[in-house]
C-alpha cells in the first residue's frame, strides 16, 4: 500500500516539475489539470483501501468537475487572444 502511495506522489511531481519550468501557459494549464486528475486518482486509491466512501465521492466530484472548469479558463483565455 505505501509503495504505490509513493509511486503516486512521485508521479505528481512530474507535471509540478513541468509547470514550474516552462513559461507557456498552455503547458502549464495541461500540467495543472494532470495533477489534478492524479490527485483524484490517489484519493479514489486511499478511499478504497480505508473503505471509505466519503473520500471516493470528492475524488470522483473533484475527477468530473475540476478539469472542466481548468476548460472553460482555457477557453476565457484563448477569447481573450484572439481579441
Amino acid at each position: 500500500m505505501n509503495l504505490i502511495l509513493i509511486a503516486m506522489i512521485l508521479a505528481l511531481l512530474i507535471p509540478i516539475y513541468e509547470a514550474w519550468q516552462d513559461e507557456n501557459i498552455w503547458q502549464k494549464m495541461l500540467a495543472f489539470s494532470s495533477i489534478a486528475t492524479k490527485t483524484s486518482i490517489m484519493l479514489l486509491v486511499v478511499s478504497v483501501l480505508r473503505d471509505d466512501w466519503m473520500l471516493g465521492v470528492t475524488g470522483v466530484i473533484i475527477l468530473s468537475v475540476g478539469n472542466a472548469g481548468l476548460m472553460l479558463l482555457a477557453q476565457v483565455l484563448k477569447r481573450m487572444n484572439e481579441l
